[in-house]
Order: structure tokens, then sequence, then C-alpha cells
């Protein structure tokens, strides 16, 4: 194992769990404002720009330490790596939320989504409101939870690095 593959394991690690701490601090705020289960869309925003800089960050120093140079399959690595790594840590989080937290987390979002379809769609029969409670109920437990989070997390991982990584890349040749 070189010497590039060292730093960016540990750039990967050290970037993705100071992430996934940040977005739990941030995550944690929005449960103490009683925010959390409302998938506000500034929320995201806010997730997604703390990601964007975090990542863009783990580019610039993992580019220092390398002699002023990063590829873009570096950065991509980086970017991945470090989005994967926050993730786990968020699975970990909203598995304690959810189980030990506000085990009601899950029927509060639920609740709150149905009853806004509801007022978008006026006219939506009432049997057709309980057929998307029942797939969101399904769509509901621990492991799709997961899986969802770990897609999302490296989907937007994924274009954030690719746009950043080719920001800042700086080939040796």
């Amino acid at each position: 194992m070189d010497l590039s593959t060292s730093s960016i394991k540990s750039t990967i690690i050290s970037f993705g769990l100071l992430l996934g701490a940040i977005s739990v601090i941030f995550q944690l705020m929005l449960y103490f404002l009683d925010m959390h289960y409302k998938n506000d869309s500034t929320a995201g925003i806010v997730s997604l720009i703390i990601m964007i800089g975090i990542i863009f960050y783990s580019f610039i120093k993992f580019r220092k330490s390398n002699e002023g140079f990063i590829s873009l399959s570096d950065a991509l690595k980086i970017g991945m790596g470090t989005s994967l790594v926050s993730s786990l840590v968020g699975i970990v989080y909203t598995q304690i939320l959810v189980n030990f937290i506000d085990p009601n987390t899950l029927t509060k979002s639920l609740e709150l989504s149905v009853e806004t379809l509801r007022i978008q769609n006026p006219e939506m029969p009432k049997e057709a409101l309980e057929t998307v409670r029942s797939i969101q109920e399904k769509m509901s437990s621990p492991l799709i939870l997961s899986a969802v989070q770990i897609i999302f997390a490296l989907f937007f991982g994924f274009i954030v690095s690719l746009i950043a990584g080719l920001i800042v890349k700086k080939s040796r040749v």
C-alpha cells in the first residue's frame, strides 16, 4: 500500500466521521426544535451545503498533503468514501432516534405526509390515501431506511465529488 492510498483512507475516515458528526449535531438540533420528522426542504438544503463544504474541504486538505496534486479519481474515491462513512454514522443515529430517543418519529412523519397529501389533493379517495399509508409503512422498516440513506448519500456524494473534483483537480502531468 503506497502513501497515497494510505492518505486517501485516512482522509475518508477522518472527514467521513467529521461529516457524520456534524450531520448528527444538525439532526439533534432539528429534534430539539421538533422538526426532525417534517421532511423540510430547508433542512435538506442545509444538509447538502454541509456535505458540499466538508467534501470540498477534504479535497483541499488531501491536495495540500499530496504535494499540491489530486486527480479526479482520487477526488471521487475520497468523496464517495466520505459519504459512505458519514451515512453509516447517520444510520446509527437514525436507529438510536427511532428506537430510543423518539420511537414515534416514523409514525409522526407518516401522519404528516399523509395529511399533507390529503390537503394538497382534497379529491383523492380515502382508499387511495390508505394505500399510500400502507406503502409508506412498509417502506419504513429499519433495513429499507438504512438502504435509502446509503443510496442517497452515495448519489449526492458522487455528484458533489464529481463537480468539486473537477474544480480542485491538479494532475502531476
